[in-house]
């Protein structure tokens, strides 16, 4: 075959740049939708699921919880406020922090 015969079955056929650029799109569309896939459920996910975790920690914060906060201080929840809880540290030593502070919840106490 000559190249004049090539060209002519390629403009019949719409075998040309603009063809392949379609079929192109098709197959990468369906690589992108699953990378998405698994970013979402391996990254964005779980983040939100532990988000909302520690939200409903937060909430449920109440006097005589023992705590840990985000830099390590533990003490005992002194009272609950809007936005801050006061911690008791050590006889006599009371400090206030953020809720948002508040890493973990040790022991959960009545009271």
């Amino acid at each position: 075959m000559n190249f004049e015969s090539l060209a002519y079955a390629q403009q019949v056929t719409g075998g040309g740049a603009a063809g392949q650029g379609q079929s192109s799109i098709m197959v990468l569309l369906p690589m992108y939708l699953i990378i998405f896939a698994v970013f979402y459920f391996f990254l964005i996910r779980p983040q939100q699921k532990q988000q909302q975790e520690k939200s409903n920690m937060v909430s449920q914060l109440k006097k005589n919880d023992e705590v840990v906060t985000a830099g390590g201080i533990h003490g005992t929840v002194v009272n609950v406020k809007e936005t801050t809880v006061v911690l008791k540290v050590d006889e006599g030593i009371k400090i206030e922090f953020d809720k948002t502070a508040i890493a973990a919840i040790e022991k959960s106490r009545q009271g």
